[in-house]
């Protein structure tokens, strides 16, 4: 007699089912997305980019909005991308030409995002452009503040093994950095958005460390 069929097994419970929870589970979502995928990275990088020029030269509502909207849209892409690399390679255990093709296009509707974020990027710079001519002494500003700013953030997102006091500098002197950069800023919502950028970098750089070890100091 045929023994009758195993039920299948249970998915572990996730710790918490209430709004805060949910809000936890897409939080650690987004900070693994941004911890092992390599474009996530150069999308957020891209988009300190961004929020250092939109809070340095002074833009119009709609051209504030659009951009912003651009960085959200790519990143919700890339997340989206993400997961589906992760629920193709769940489903299929070996190599399938369909699976591959399910990937190239979910990477290819990324890239047509970033693409059309450069083109309206370029757009705006171009209709703004006396605006440019005129703000020297800003730009100088954000250059002198904001590339060390980049950096600091582009050291927490690295996927490279360090010792802790290595972080604590960079997110450190990235908050110095930003705070004196909101000093002068032309828009606190792209100043925001750079230090909310940083957040999320540190948050990164914490949870690997947390999942891989680091190397003592």
């Amino acid at each position: 007699m045929n023994a009758p069929p195993r039920p299948p097994a249970s998915f572990p419970p996730r710790h918490g089912s209430g709004l805060l929870a949910s809000f936890g589970h897409a939080w650690a979502g987004l900070i693994h997305t941004v911890i092992y995928q390599r474009n996530m990275r150069v999308h957020l990088i891209a988009a300190v980019l961004v929020g250092l020029v939109g809070s340095g030269i002074a833009l119009g509502l709609a051209e504030k909005v659009t951009l912003i909207f651009c960085v959200l849209l790519i990143f919700f892409a890339e997340i989206l991308n993400s997961a589906l690399e992760h629920l193709v390679d769940l489903a299929v255990q070996q190599f399938d030409e369909k699976a591959r093709l399910a990937k190239d296009a979910a990477a290819a509707g990324v890239l047509v995002l970033a693409l059309g974020t450069v083109v309206i990027f370029a757009a705006i710079l171009v209709h703004n452009w006396d605006t440019v001519r005129t703000s020297t002494d800003a730009i100088v500003r954000q250059v002198v503040l904001g590339l060390p700013l980049t950096a600091c953030i582009l050291v927490l997102v690295l996927p490279r093994r360090r010792p802790a006091w290595v972080d604590v500098a960079a997110f450190t002197a990235g908050g110095v950095l930003m705070a004196l950069q909101a000093t002068q800023t032309a828009s606190s919502v792209f100043s925001a958005l750079t230090a909310g950028l940083l957040f999320v970098a540190g948050a990164a750089a914490y949870q690997r460390r947390r999942e891989q070890g680091a190397p003592r100091a």
